[in-house]
């Protein structure tokens, strides 16, 4: 089986709870646990990280081309991604296939948050498709 990381950045462990009328009601939890079911559907074995600190999120990155040995990267660098070039930086670095998700449409909501500096280091970036997002994440990676 093909190894793929998802991971998830700051707040993303608070899904359920967290601006439900944006974010929806299903918690991290649950949401792993899909990715899990819909990437053991395309072969892939998934594994999922969630982390509030940049750092973390960089090492992670690292240890994907390493040891871990991930074929590639799902992203959703939650605020992270308007302004972290260390993740773009490690991206780049590691030189796996990587998609962007967001949950909600990034492109649709404050000015800000409609600039992802990650999005240079992806193949694709997937917005405002919800949960779905990240099926759909795998879905192209899958054809890649």
């Amino acid at each position: 089986m093909t190894n793929v990381l998802i991971i998830n950045g700051p707040n993303l462990n608070l899904l359920g709870s967290r601006e439900p009328e944006i974010y929806g009601t299903t918690t991290l939890e649950e949401l792993d646990a899909f990715c899990v079911e819909w990437g053991r559907q395309l072969d892939f074995e998934v594994s999922t990280f969630q982390s509030n600190h940049e750092g973390e999120i960089v090492d992670k990155i690292h240890d994907a081309a390493g040891a871990a040995g991930a074929a590639g990267i799902i992203i959703n660098a939650g605020a992270l991604t308007h302004y972290s070039y260390a993740i773009y930086d490690a991206l780049v670095a590691v030189g796996l296939p990587t998609i962007e998700v967001h949950i909600s449409d990034i492109h649709g909501r404050e000015e800000w948050r409609s600039k992802s500096v990650i999005q240079p280091a992806c193949l694709a970036q997937i917005s405002g498709l919800g949960l779905e997002g990240y099926r759909k994440a795998l879905e192209v990676l899958a054809e890649h």
